[in-house]
């Protein structure tokens, strides 16, 4: 007797999560962007608790934030919210990339990610979410349970800017790959002082270009904007 498939509700919130986040992600849905159930269900043709399914998720991760009583929205960082983020940022991945290197281990997964970065870059590569799948191996691939957990705390956020970052083009995957490059060689020669310095290096380069960005715009926003009601 053949086993049955997978439950449309099932399916349909994990279909619709992905779709939603990316369009966060790529900056379609900008910030301040809201998501109501009731557009969410509409747009998608599924029924509202469907559709709340796939919200609580984005809101769980962090690239949605929705206050009691309201729709989600997209989060709006101010210049002070992203010196923030990438200051803690630069204390874990940088304490992840010398305990890899103190061991010498390379995770197979940020090489994978590294190598498709490389691959693309001399082409018009989105590389945003390789990059996240990079610099999250790096966390996971080392021992402490507890850095995990505290850079989980801060990814949503972390992929909103890697997401301006690329949406405002302020970095190519070229730049990026020769950094993850200079990263795993130091974490493969195991020498942790260098692979916490150049990580830190790495993630405060994004940093300046997105503060200079959100300077010379006026708004840590993008420009355009576009609500789900």
């Amino acid at each position: 007797m053949p086993m049955p498939g997978p439950s449309i509700s099932t399916i349909l919130p994990s279909a619709i999560y992905d779709e939603l986040r990316a369009s966060i992600l790529s900056q379609v849905a900008a910030p301040g962007t809201t998501f109501t159930e009731s557009a969410v269900a509409l747009q998608f043709g599924v029924s509202r608790p469907t559709a709340k399914m796939a919200i609580e998720r984005l809101v769980s991760e962090g690239l949605l934030h929705r206050e009691v009583h309201q729709a989600a929205r997209v989060p709006e960082l101010s210049r002070a919210d992203i010196v923030d983020l990438f200051d803690t940022r630069a204390v874990v991945e940088s304490a992840a990339a010398a305990k890899l290197a103190s061991e010498g281990t390379v995770p197979r997964e940020a090489l994978d990610a590294h190598r498709r970065i490389q691959a693309g870059a001399d082409g018009d590569l989105a590389y945003a979410p390789l990059d996240i799948a990079f610099h999250r191996a790096l966390v996971t691939g080392q021992p402490s349970t507890r850095l995990v957990r505290m850079h989980s705390l801060i990814m949503g956020e972390i992929e909103l800017c890697i997401g301006q970052v690329q949406a405002n083009h302020l970095r190519t995957a070229a730049e990026v790959s020769a950094e993850h490059q200079a990263i795993l060689d130091a974490v493969g020669a195991a020498d942790p002082e260098l692979a916490a310095r150049l990580t830190r290096s790495h993630v405060e380069a994004s940093r300046e270009r997105l503060l200079a960005h959100v300077d010379a715009s006026g708004t840590a926003d993008s420009p355009s904007r576009e609500n789900h009601r």
